[in-house]
């Protein structure tokens, strides 16, 4: 009810406030005002008079979590920062479900409602691989799928060489995904012990069946993290003197010029530490090959959600792209991208297309990884670089309930995803370096 309707049944204003306070239509308040929201959220808000509330978007692109007991009501991105403060088990703690706002009014009751239609549920996988706690139950055992999944290619990788392989991991939060991968590891090592026993057809003496047995992946903590920085969340002003500092290794554990080095990481979207930092030091052991693995998938696309991944131009993923191009005398498909981004540079946003996948479609993964090995090789690096990602097809696996894989697919949720990246796009070819929105 209006102001005008209490005043026109003969309220005054110091009765008519506290009326409103009691009949405000939270519910009502949100959906008018989040009907033409596009991206994802987890907004919070406290009214003046006592009521609050926190709204998730209809895609469940950002996390929300919430405790609820008889004094108190807790909300947080993550389940196991509410799991630690507040001393409860993890089915105590439940999510906002997208589209729904979590209100809590002044008299102290509590609600869930629904102020936006629900669509098709698309949480970030990102947040999964990289920035939420990895002490998640969940998220722990999906970044060990993470790296489990991946073992077969690693494996292929280093011709299921174990006697000259060392296998390691960038600290700290690739080391959940590390553990998954050594299972993976050991998962092939059983079946090949059990086929070189059979092998032998009973014949097998004291010394092969030890040799075969006592056979284990080589594994090192060779890469050390002595500063705890994020050279990812870093100003690009500083982050170049920070990946330069963060890093040192251990030495006298690789055979020189013999061992390939397997280390993995989270993710590779700048490549900027691999390459001024990463890379350098792990030379200074004179391994014969590096084989850096990523648990995540190449970043191709910008993010537009909450998550600073905003400009095209800085992904090793799409600079290598463009540099396919080149190689193969198809430099008219930039300029072809880019009319067709500038033609729809005016159209409603949910009438734009993202054209920018034409210029992945060219080449396989494969050849596009091996391209940023060439491009993040460090100059004067002895060893013999390569490059290895996660499959789009394995993160879903990994996970099923977060979908989210727009910067991996292009495929964004909502319709202003399009336009950030057709934006982006008109924004590296025209030499324009900033946000995309």
């Amino acid at each position: 009810m209006v102001t005008s309707q209490y005043k026109n049944e003969g309220f005054s204003n110091r009765e008519i406030s506290p009326l409103i306070e009691k009949t405000l239509d939270v519910q009502s308040v949100l959906e008018n005002a989040s009907k033409d929201w596009d991206g994802g959220y987890a907004m919070a808000g406290l009214i003046g008079h006592g009521d609050a509330f926190v709204a998730r978007d209809p895609w469940g692109i950002r996390p929300a979590h919430y405790y609820i007991d008889d004094e108190v009501v807790v909300v947080a991105s993550e389940r196991p920062v509410i799991q630690t403060v507040m001393d409860v088990k993890g089915e105590d703690v439940h999510q906002i479900k997208p589209g729904e706002a979590l209100i809590i009014k002044k008299d102290g009751s509590v609600s869930t409602q629904i102020v936006r239609v629900p669509h098709k549920r698309k949480s970030c996988s990102f947040e999964r691989i990289y920035f939420s706690r990895g002490s998640d139950k969940d998220i722990y055992q999906e970044r060990k799928a993470l790296g489990h999944l991946l073992a077969p290619t690693i494996l292929k990788a280093v011709d299921y060489d174990m006697k000259n392989t060392v296998f390691s991991y960038i600290p700290n939060t690739s080391e959940t995904a590390f553990y998954g991968m050594m299972l993976g590891v050991r998962d092939h090592l059983m079946v090949w012990k059990k086929e070189q026993i059979r092998a032998k057809n009973g014949t097998i003496t004291e010394e092969d069946l030890e040799n075969i047995i006592s056979l284990e992946p080589r594994v090192e903590k060779i890469a050390i993290k002595d500063v705890k920085l994020r050279t990812f969340i870093a100003d690009d002003a500083s982050r170049d003197d920070l990946v330069a500092h963060v890093y040192d290794v251990t030495y006298g554990v690789i055979k020189e010029n013999t061992d390939t080095l397997v280390i993995i990481d989270d993710s590779i979207v700048r490549g900027t530490t691999l390459k001024k930092s990463i890379l350098k030091i792990l030379d200074r052991l004179s391994p014969k090959k590096v084989i850096v693995v990523s648990s995540a998938p190449q970043i191709r696309y910008p993010d537009c959600y909450g998550i600073d991944m905003a400009v095209l131009g800085k992904f090793i993923a799409f600079n290598a792209a463009i540099e396919l191009l080149k190689d193969h005398n198809k430099e008219h498909i930039i300029d072809e991208v880019y009319n067709k981004c500038k033609a729809q540079e005016n159209l409603p946003k949910e009438e734009i297309v993202n054209y920018v996948k034409e210029i992945y479609r060219q080449f396989t993964p494969e050849q596009i990884s091996a391209k940023i090995a060439e491009l993040l090789k460090p100059e004067g690096c002895r060893a013999e670089v390569d490059i290895v990602y996660q499959s789009v097809e394995n993160l879903h696996k990994a996970c099923p309930n977060d979908t989210g894989d727009w910067y991996f697919t292009g495929d964004y949720p909502t319709p202003g995803g399009n336009k950030v990246v057709n934006t982006s796009f008109i924004n590296f070819v025209e030499g324009f370096e900033g946000r995309a929105y």
